[in-house]
């Protein structure tokens, strides 16, 4: 089975966001990942769940819920966190296929 993680992304500083960006790859290498695409959203058609705004979006494939969890709690990916917190605003969440 495969996960799916999907991020939504509202950017707050560029200059960050490049420094997280070229780093945050290999991270998920680690836990047997990959970043699928990465996007920025053209249109919002519904938001009946009242979601923060986001301008972006990344989806990366797991093969397990076990390795996606073990990465974003991996202290490589903790180690990105400052830099992420200041170069975005994240919802982070997994789906099944």
């Amino acid at each position: 089975m495969t996960v799916k993680v999907i991020g939504l992304i509202e950017l707050t500083d560029q200059a960050a966001f490049e420094q997280y960006r070229s780093q945050v790859g290999q991270t998920v290498a680690l836990y047997k990942g990959s970043i699928d695409v990465r996007g920025v959203v053209n249109a919002l058609f519904w938001n009946e769940l009242d979601c923060a705004p986001f301008s972006a979006f990344v989806e990366l494939s797991f093969s397990s819920q076990e390795d996606a969890h073990a990465w974003a709690h991996s202290p490589e990916y903790q180690a990105l966190v400052a830099i992420r917190n200041k170069a975005m605003k994240l919802t982070l969440f997994s789906a099944s296929i």
